[in-house]
């Protein structure tokens, strides 16, 4: 799936993201300002999250909660020097729980990633809009 898009139709695209049934960790590559994390917290309220959403840079991990027994997990690992300071915060309890994990800067941990995921690429194009292709 391949969409070009404004910030405006951001829920939309959101929506199509879902839609393509992808596996529940999702790896998102782009250059700092492409807008990860934005597309992150429009698909985590797409899920159900109703309370604020932020970017998890310095806490590395951000876990909301969809309904009693399900959650969506967001990391941010950009800051990780190495794969055992994701192994030490309990990553691979994340990655293998059946929740939603979705994972910026993910080339970080090429070794503790699923054998499934899927993967967003988001790049800005010349007019400022932006594409979004899900493999």
């Amino acid at each position: 799936m391949e969409i070009q898009f404004s910030i405006e139709e951001i829920q939309q695209v959101a929506r199509n993201i879902l839609s393509e049934n992808p596996k529940k960790v999702i790896l998102f590559h782009g250059e700092m300002g492409a807008g990860k994390t934005t597309l992150i917290k429009t698909l985590a309220r797409e899920l159900g999250v109703t309370g604020a959403t932020s970017s998890p840079t310095f806490s590395l991990v951000n876990e909301y909660k969809i309904t009693s027994n399900e959650f969506v997990y967001h990391f941010d690992v950009y800051r990780l020097k190495n794969e055992s300071e994701a192994l030490d915060f309990g990553i691979d309890d994340y990655l293998y729980s059946g929740n939603w994990c979705f994972i910026e800067w993910a080339d970080k941990i090429p070794n503790l990633l699923p054998d499934a995921y899927s993967e967003v690429f988001i790049s800005i194009l010349p007019d400022g809009k932006r594409k979004v292709v899900l493999q």
